[in-house]
């Protein structure tokens, strides 16, 4: 049997002590089946004795092994599906604990009572997005892949037993072999490095899709938010033009008004009309996505705070010559190109052909015992891992392909951006004066109508003017939002740098 396993050049398998890299093998020992083979009553006594014997000791030998191997195989445990769904009615149904990111950092509770911030809804999310637990799974399987890498292939023993028929022999013949495969311990460290390397590629990337289904949650919740202001905007514009049709109808009716004149005010109204209810499809659509990213059931609705959003940079070249050390994507694909590497050094290694070393020993039907080293190896004429060996080598061209694109694109995506804000950005001013401008000639205009200095139309304008103001400022105001929760993401800002999503409990069994 294996003493210790071994990697090449001393190192040890299980703790990184420098041990021998010799296997031991321990043999049968043979001195006493020779000391029975002798002439005489005595020899045949004691042979006849070895017969009798040696088949119940390897038999209890062989119950013993049997009980030891069966306390170290694993069990099955059913795992039934679930029969309904499990979302939550409402905000206190959630989880709400944030798990500290930093060493020392106290767990953090979000408070559901009041309204929440577009940065507390975006944490929610990920605490609860039903996708992100059950891609808990992935991590599972990359380290069971690291464990299964970590592993060496297990010694094989051979037991052999005859029996003798007939013939001038005096006893059963019997063999055994142990050997052990010494080509695996050749890739053991490229292996377990790219198994490693895997294992933090997925950790990278599970944590990327925290931070998307984050930024989504906060797209929306920044959304809903500008959506309820544009919506009260619009009711209030309808309320306008409608009472405005009401009166210039009546006054058709009466014969004081042309009918002419009613046409365009009912336009308007049918406008404002068309406009609410696309506001109000937009907006219920987009709490049922939020909704379903919180683990909520699709009717639920809560309060959100005005937005606090992330001031713009000051400087954007640093931080864009940080993107390949702050962007979990990118960083994947860094691990990722690291793990293709590791395959590939143990595609080479791999072409060392199969060589196992051990050791045999037997005894004949006379009597006489032998034992020996034993050597198994292929001769590498026509499999020498060029198949093994080219697909390692395209599938790192591939990730590299991948990651100078994804750079480039992260990298320009990031520098668009930011010319997208700063312009929108500098219109803010403008667009604000231009709201207040419009509510001061809609005050001055009710003035001038309580005076009857105008008449119900003109007012009306001056108020509908007002309100477009305000809606356009709210839709310039929410572009400008959007591309600095955008640009926090594509500079790798903005979101926890530790993953927060917790596996579902039917995960963990």
């Amino acid at each position: 049997m294996v003493a210790r396993r071994v990697a090449p050049g001393g190192e040890s398998l299980n703790d990184g002590a420098n041990v021998s890299h010799r296997p031991v093998v321990r043999l049968m020992e043979a001195g006493a089946l020779r000391a029975a083979v002798r002439d005489g009553a005595a020899g045949r006594i004691a042979v006849s004795g070895l017969r009798q014997s040696l088949p119940v000791t390897s038999a209890r030998a062989a119950a013993i092994g049997l009980a030891v191997m069966l306390t170290g195989c694993a069990t099955y445990q059913p795992l039934p599906l679930a029969r309904q769904a499990s979302l939550a009615p409402g905000l206190a149904g959630l989880a709400t604990q944030v798990p500290a990111v930093a060493a020392g950092a106290a767990p953090r509770r979000i408070d559901v009572g009041r309204p929440l911030d577009i940065s507390d809804i975006g944490l929610l999310a990920i605490l609860n997005d039903p996708d992100l637990k059950s891609e808990w799974g992935d991590m599972g399987v990359a380290q069971a892949g690291l464990v299964q890498a970590s592993l060496l292939p297990n010694p094989t023993a051979s037991l052999g037993f005859a029996a003798l028929l007939g013939g001038p022999g005096s006893a059963p013949a019997y063999t055994a072999s142990l050997s052990q495969d010494i080509a695996a311990l050749v890739t053991y460290r490229a292996r377990v490095h790219a198994a490693r390397a895997h294992v933090a590629e997925v950790n990278a990337t599970l944590l990327w899709q925290e931070w998307q289904v984050g930024q989504k949650a906060r797209l929306l919740a920044l959304d809903i938010y500008y959506g309820e202001r544009s919506l009260a905007l619009t009711r209030q514009e309808l309320r306008l033009t409608s009472d405005e049709a009401q009166q210039a109808q009546a006054a058709t009716q009466a014969g004081n008004l042309a009918l002419g004149a009613l046409a365009p005010l009912l336009a308007a109204q049918a406008m404002a009309a068309q406009a609410l209810i696309t506001l109000n499809v937009e907006q219920i659509k987009q709490w049922q996505a939020l909704d379903a990213l919180l683990g909520l059931a699709p009717d639920a609705r809560f309060a959100i705070a005005a937005p606090e959003l992330p001031p713009p940079p000051v400087q954007l070249a640093p931080l864009i010559a940080r993107i390949p050390l702050q962007r979990p994507d990118i960083i994947a694909l860094q691990l990722g190109y690291s793990a293709a590497e590791a395959g590939m050094r143990a595609a080479i290694l791999g072409q060392f052909p199969a060589f196992l070393l051990g050791g045999s020993w037997g005894s004949d039907t006379t009597g006489v015992s032998s034992a020996g080293p034993s050597i198994t190896f292929d001769l590498p004429i026509f499999d020498r891992n060029q198949g093994k060996i080219t697909n390692a080598q395209a599938t790192r061209l591939l990730l590299h392909a991948q990651y100078r694109a994804r750079l480039d694109n992260a990298v320009g995506t990031a520098r668009g951006i930011a010319a997208q804000e700063r312009m929108l950005a500098d219109e803010l001013p403008q667009a604000r004066q231009a709201a207040r401008d419009a509510e001061n000639f809609a005050r001055s205009a009710e003035a001038a109508y309580a005076q009857n200095n105008i008449d119900q139309i003109a007012l009306t304008d001056y108020q509908t003017t007002a309100l477009q103001r305000d809606l356009e400022l709210i839709s310039l105001e929410r572009a400008v939002g959007e591309d600095r929760l955008a640009l926090d993401v594509e500079l790798g800002l903005g979101l926890p740098a530790t993953r927060l999503a917790a596996p579902n409990q039917t995960d963990q069994q």
